[in-house]
């Protein structure tokens, strides 16, 4: 009953949400549409049972059905973020990562894809309209990553009594070539810098970058040599490091000690202790059953970060 609720009020809302884009006049494809933050990320499943106890008891996320596609499952963070869970196909390998989503502000998610296709983009012909009247469009950035632009969604009443934290703040995967990627992100859609490092100083592992109208971020994941797609040397845990997703935190040790009291990471790889990332940002590493990373962040850092200062604002809650 509850979740029909929830699925009865976003349709309600989704519908506002067209008829206020429509209001406003006619797409504005000549300029690019805001984009607002992270909506999900989407990974594949090869247990789905294991999966759910991850998402639901280790995480805390409340389980909800999935509009876009009726295998999948959404574990909802908050109420407009959520991770998509969906059965592992056949030609999967050791990938578990479908597609990252964002969310677009006005003028609407059809002026995105006009847009692009202004540019000279590979667009699809038309938005898909969901059935619970939500549309989005996916797109492949230049290395092939399925990249996803969608409304923001409003459910009502969500808010996971036991979520570890509320707001997915960044998302990263595997990347070659951050020039190329730099065409899309930063000269397309306008990403804007937010810091860079490395586990050397000297050498450059990861960048940061945030929306251009929030505070989320995508993080490239510098560690695949050259050419394109999954080095052929690659682990699947090697890979799941790569492709991850944070939820930010007020203090990470609080949320490490709330898991550990609750019996939560009985059976779940994790770290042992938080530590310090080089950004100087507490962290924590859960990993779902494939492998995924889960990386509890620290909104704020409480010592300097190497290679690079931070040059935007830090999300919050």
């Amino acid at each position: 009953m509850r979740l029909r609720f929830f699925a009865g009020i976003l349709m309600v809302a989704s519908a506002a949400n067209l008829a206020a884009q429509a209001a406003q006049g006619p797409p504005g494809w000549k300029v690019r549409p805001s984009i607002l933050g992270i909506s999900h990320i989407a990974i594949y499943t090869s247990n789905a049972a294991a999966t759910e106890h991850f998402y639901t008891v280790t995480l805390g996320a409340v389980k909800a059905p999935d509009p876009e596609n009726p295998q999948g499952v959404r574990y909802m963070i908050g109420d407009k973020q959520f991770v998509e869970v969906l059965p592992l196909p056949t030609n999967a390998g050791i990938n578990r990562l479908d597609h990252v989503a964002f969310y677009v502000g006005w003028p609407g998610v059809e002026a995105m894809r006009k847009f692009l296709k202004a540019k000279g983009w590979d667009v699809p012909d038309k938005v898909t309209k969901n059935p619970d009247n939500t549309i989005h469009f996916e797109v492949l950035d230049p290395e092939g990553n399925k990249i996803e632009f969608t409304a923001p969604l409003v459910f009502a009443q969500v808010n996971p009594p036991n979520i570890i934290g509320h707001h997915v703040i960044h998302v990263g995967f595997l990347v070659h070539d951050r020039a190329k990627e730099d065409t899309f992100y930063r000269g397309l859609l306008g990403f804007v810098p937010y810091w860079y490092g490395g586990m050397q100083d000297d050498k450059i592992d990861w960048v940061s970058q945030q929306v251009p109208n929030g505070r989320d971020w995508l993080e490239y994941m510098l560690s695949g040599g050259p050419g394109l797609g999954i080095p052929p040397d690659m682990t699947q845990n090697r890979l799941g490091v790569l492709n991850h997703f944070a939820i930010g935190e007020n203090s990470v040790d609080d949320a490490l000690a709330t898991l550990q009291q609750g019996g939560r990471l009985d059976g779940v790889r994790a770290d042992k202790a938080t530590k310090i990332g080089r950004d100087g940002k507490g962290q924590l590493n859960v990993y779902d059953p494939d492998g995924t990373r889960v990386e509890l962040m620290n909104f704020h850092a409480t010592e300097k970060p190497c290679c690079s200062p931070f040059t935007a604002q830090d999300p919050a809650r």
